[in-house]
């Protein structure tokens, strides 16, 4: 489970709430159900407006993924890689066929799976190319969700602090202490508003981003990797190809331990070990 996007919202409800507390306000103050009703749900009335019940009713399931998100190890991938090439070089590539339930990720397990049935490295990419995009395409209909959301929730404070200050002014000459609690009532929607777009709805629109990019990339790394097996290049290569994602300090270091080889006939092949993930 990756924390990070968890413990910045907490984060930032703590700082926000807690100097709101040390300057003496009262929390019950803050949780009128009014304000926070106009301000959540008109935004999820807005976003559903603008988009369709399916991308919205995918909010749940996009909140899981920010908390528990797919897990790419690069440097297994490296490794299955350059053991693949070794073992094509060695026994041709259709020898691969034996080893697709040892591929972790589907979307590597479908790029062999082509390259063993023949296809070339130009048909390779340009299937990729386009299921890249209609990737992309689902991606980003999630991410501008929320940062619509982020949009609308400040929108909706207003209109809830208009309400409220419509409302203080239609009793005016009635008790002081209940036109002070309208008021009071009216800020809290504009609060709660500007609250949700900048501590929630931007940062999960920033982190599905996050998400989609670091996507993106470990997909280039198996488009590459497997390319490199297709038209025959040298274990060595590709490894030296896909190492350039790193940082050259860990460049440097994977390197180190040894550049591979190309295989003779009855040489045994080690396999890289998989890793499992902890949940």
């Amino acid at each position: 489970m990756k924390t990070n996007t968890l413990v910045g919202i907490i984060l930032g409800i703590v700082a926000i709430f807690g100097a709101y507390l040390l300057e003496g306000g009262k929390p019950d103050s803050l949780f009128a159900v009014s304000p926070m009703i106009i301000v959540l749900g008109g935004t999820f009335a807005a976003g559903l407006a603008g988009t369709s019940f399916k991308t919205v009713a995918n909010v749940p399931t996009l909140f899981k993924i920010i908390l528990f998100p797919n897990k790419y190890d690069f440097k297994q991938i490296v490794d299955q890689l350059v053991y693949f090439s070794q073992l094509s070089r060695l026994e041709g590539i259709l020898a691969l066929e034996t080893k697709l339930d040892t591929i972790k990720y589907p979307f590597l397990r479908k790029m062999v799976e082509l390259s063993i049935d023949g296809s070339d490295p130009q048909t390779l990419e340009q299937i990729f190319r386009t299921e890249i995009s209609f990737i992309t395409e689902r991606h980003f209909n999630h991410i501008n969700l929320f940062a619509k959301f982020a949009g609308y929730s400040p929108t909706m404070g207003i209109i809830g602090t208009v309400m409220g200050l419509i409302l203080t002014f239609a009793n005016a000459g009635d008790d002081i202490n209940k036109l002070i609690h309208h008021i009071g009532t009216a800020f809290i929607a504009t609060m709660w508003g500007i609250f949700m777009a900048n501590i929630v709805w931007l940062p999960i629109s920033d982190r599905l981003k996050f998400l989609h990019d670091e996507e993106m990339q470990v997909y280039e790394l198996m488009l590459l990797g497997v390319q490199g097996l297709m038209i025959g290049e040298t274990p060595t290569v590709i490894q030296s190809r896909l190492v350039s994602i790193f940082p050259i300090k860990e460049q440097i270091e994977i390197l180190k331990k040894g550049r591979p080889k190309d295989l003779k006939p009855n040489e045994p092949l080690v396999q890289p070990t998989q890793k499992q993930d902890a949940q």
